[in-house]
């Protein structure tokens, strides 16, 4: 079954045409080496043309209707001549001074009637969908002389390297452009949102939401269905939140998109994660890191046993972070699990174990099972209660090096964050090693960067948050490789809390996160915006950048 056939059968049972078990049996009767489904469907008598037309014409919001060759006007066809007609499969029916109407037999090949209006200097062409042999009639009649017409002409493919190439609708393609545009902007989510009068597209790029040009509103419903196709996920549920997967390569690059799908009240918004593999081969030095905190930090992920936690709000980079470390610190002397909900990326060489509520596979289940195995590291996706951190702590007392993810403020506060979820104090003193904070700024684009004089508000500001002002200040201008934005890419700024003797009884005698700030301080802790400083003062990032990330941090 070709995906256009699926995704049509899929449209029939949603609207109660056609049922899963007439589908199925359809399937077991098929003969013929190029006969489908749809075609079994249709010649047996399960459903008939009309209906089949009728439907996925409405999902588009175009008419269906009859074409009567007799009914057609020989003249019509000096208005669009033989090879146009035959190449995008259509054949013209009414025609004034302003616009013009054609019939095409295949609802998803709309995409001519965009060509259309190209090929005819702009001009309004409207569409009205048709049985294919009624079609074939007219334009035999209509064209005498161009020869038998192809009214499944496929559609053109340019800038779909790669993704669904065998795939001719239109539904498919432009689902297809707006993932591949956004690979190749290099942006992190695509986001779909249906408001009351637009279907709005926005990508993610180095953390910005950037609006983009939005696909008719007539088509929301279509490409929305595709997406959830693509992804595995049910097009007939639309009253609940569905999550799924879409694998795809680009120009020879695989990559995998975590799709989810949330109802609205203008229909279900879409938004999709891309996951792309070669950052998994970042090493330390590529995520931001200052000489000093890479140094600390490669010693803290090189330890026997404890637990490791990298802590930020959701996007920060946690993952990858993580990552990095599994990818510095897997040699095949030692044994790496993970558990994660969801495993984002496959890794060679290391053990990956996807959690599985709806059979109780949760992580602390999951986090007992592989200590049977005898791991030497061990990557637990995230600690979110009790359970999974008192068996993290344990595992740690027991030889294990831990690396997890905790949603905090700062690095201090993971210690709070513990014993508020139940931990004992006297696990997280003797089983935490340290507590990493970070957050993502952009960085300035290195084609277009400049040092420039800080403004006076700039230079009160800077009074307000810096005791001391950087020597140079830039910032970028903008320019074709950053699209204007004076930003290219996104780096690190850090927060190290190390646990040493002092912290370990104040962590024992349950002390705020005051006193455990203070220690770390007086042992060297750079915060989060005195690390951003420095790395404006190396002309990595910008002030307002390190603004809008650390505001909230405490001098």
């Amino acid at each position: 079954m070709t995906s256009n056939d699926e995704y049509v059968i899929q449209l029939l049972v949603e609207r109660g045409f056609l049922t899963p078990d007439q589908v199925a049996s359809a399937q077991q009767s098929m003969k013929a080496e190029n006969e489908t489904t749809l075609d079994v469907l249709v010649s047996g008598g399960t459903i008939g043309e009309d209906e089949v037309l009728g439907t996925v014409a409405d999902q588009f919001g175009l008419k269906y209707c009859h074409v009567n060759a007799d009914a057609i006007n020989a003249e019509i066809t000096k208005e669009i001549p033989a090879d146009i007609a035959k190449k995008y499969g259509v054949v013209p029916v009414v025609a004034d001074e302003d616009s013009i109407t054609v019939a095409l037999s295949d609802p998803m090949g709309y995409d001519a009637i965009d060509s259309l209006r190209y090929v005819l200097h702009g001009r309004d062409v409207e569409a009205v969908i048709s049985p294919k042999a009624e079609v074939q009639a007219a334009m035999a009649k209509l064209y005498q002389d161009a020869g038998p017409a192809d009214v499944q002409t496929r559609g053109e493919m340019d800038g779909l390297e790669g993704v669904e190439e065998g795939d001719d609708s239109a539904v498919v393609k432009l689902a297809n452009m707006l993932i591949t545009t956004a690979i190749k902007m290099k942006a992190s989510d695509i986001h779909l949102e249906p408001m009351e009068k637009e279907f709005r597209v926005r990508y993610r790029i180095d953390g910005a939401l950037r609006k983009m040009d939005s696909p008719p509103k007539r088509l929301q419903g279509s490409i929305i269905s595709r997406i959830k196709i693509m992804s595995k996920m049910k097009i007939s549920e639309k009253r609940i939140p569905q999550d799924g997967r879409i694998q795809i390569s680009v120009n020879g690059k695989d990559l995998d998109l975590r799709v989810n799908s949330v109802p609205t009240n203008h229909g279900e918004s879409i938004v999709m994660r891309v996951l792309d593999k070669s950052n998994l081969a970042l090493g330390l030095p590529q995520l931001g890191f200052l000489a000093d905190d890479q140094a600390t930090f490669e010693r803290l992920i090189k330890l026997p046993d404890g637990v490791v936690l990298v802590t930020g709000p959701t996007g920060s980079g946690k993952t990858t972070t993580l990552y990095a470390c599994l990818g510095q610190i897997n040699t095949p002397d030692k044994k790496l699990i993970t558990v994660e909900d969801p495993v984002e990326y496959q890794m060679s060489g290391i053990n990956q174990v996807q959690v599985n509520k709806d059979v109780g596979l949760d992580f602390s289940a999951a986090l007992r099972s592989i200590l049977r195995q005898a791991p030497n590291i061990v990557m637990i996706g995230e600690i979110r209660d009790e359970e999974t951190a008192g068996i993290a702590m344990e595992a740690a007392l027991t030889g294990h090096l831990v690396f997890s993810t905790l949603h905090t403020n700062d690095a201090p506060s993971a210690v709070t964050r513990l014993l508020d979820i139940g931990c004992k104090p006297f696990l997280v003193a003797s089983a935490l090693r340290a507590a990493m904070a970070q957050r993502l700024v952009r960085a300035i684009c290195e084609k277009c960067r400049e040092e420039y004089t800080p403004s006076e508000r700039e230079i009160k500001m800077l009074g307000a948050i810096s005791k001391t002002m950087p020597e140079r200040m830039f910032h970028g201008t903008g320019c074709d490789k950053c699209g204007r934005t004076g930003y290219k890419g996104r780096k690190g700024i850090f927060e190290i809390f190390k646990v040493d003797d002092t912290i370990e009884r104040l962590i024992f005698d349950h002390a705020p996160a005051t006193l455990l700030r203070q220690r770390a301080r007086e042992m060297g802790m750079r915060t989060l915006r005195e690390d951003g400083m420095l790395k404006v003062a190396s002309g990595m990032t910008s002030l307002s950048e390190i603004l809008r990330v650390t505001m909230g941090d405490a001098d």
